[in-house]
């Protein structure tokens, strides 16, 4: 039961900071064409510290309310289905690396994150807007995400040093084979 109620803080609480450093901390991309954020950071790291269920919903509904609070409604649903996805996926890839390609393993996490915001939005908007208004939106996503990298890779040894993030990974990637923790 202790392990249940944990585990519900801290989606909680990723929730709520996915939402936050997406809304929070916004620097506009030159052109109006959206802005860099350190969301997709936190979407990272709930796929690595919460799992992929958890880190799915977490990622998912947080970057989404950031939609929605901030204006951006339209993008809501497409936001939840593709910082979920990031989440999910970086679950898995990162279960699957750690033990063998440590350094190697959050590179891949971020170059997940990049691949499905910039193939995720743009397939939105190429259907929203058609194709020549989502091909300009390229270039923002990849701005939006490569400084997205740049902080997880300063981010990510912080936060695993706190002693519960790492005794929790610990347990979780080193001791069991289960990916669903």
């Amino acid at each position: 039961m202790k392990n249940n109620t944990k585990m519900l803080v801290l989606s909680a609480l990723f929730t709520a900071l996915a939402c936050i450093a997406t809304m929070i901390i916004k620097i506009p991309i030159p052109g109006g064409i959206g802005y860099i954020h350190p969301g997709d950071v936190v979407v990272i790291l709930s796929g690595i510290i919460l799992g992929p269920v958890h880190g799915f919903f977490a990622a998912g509904i947080g970057s989404a309310l950031a939609d929605l609070l901030s204006g951006y409604s339209i993008y809501a649903p497409v936001t939840f289905a593709v910082k979920g996805l990031v989440a999910l996926c970086v679950a898995h890839v990162y279960r699957l690396m750690i033990r063998r390609f440590k350094k190697l393993t959050i590179l891949v996490c971020t170059l997940i994150n990049v691949a499905f915001v910039v193939c995720g939005y743009f397939g939105f908007e190429a259907v929203i807007y058609q194709v020549p208004v989502a091909l300009v939106g390229i270039p923002a996503n990849f701005v939006q995400t490569g400084c997205g990298m740049v902080l997880t890779f300063v981010l990510y040894p912080a936060i695993t040093a706190i002693p519960e993030i790492k005794q929790m990974l610990y347990r979780k990637y080193h001791q069991s084979t289960g990916c669903d923790r």
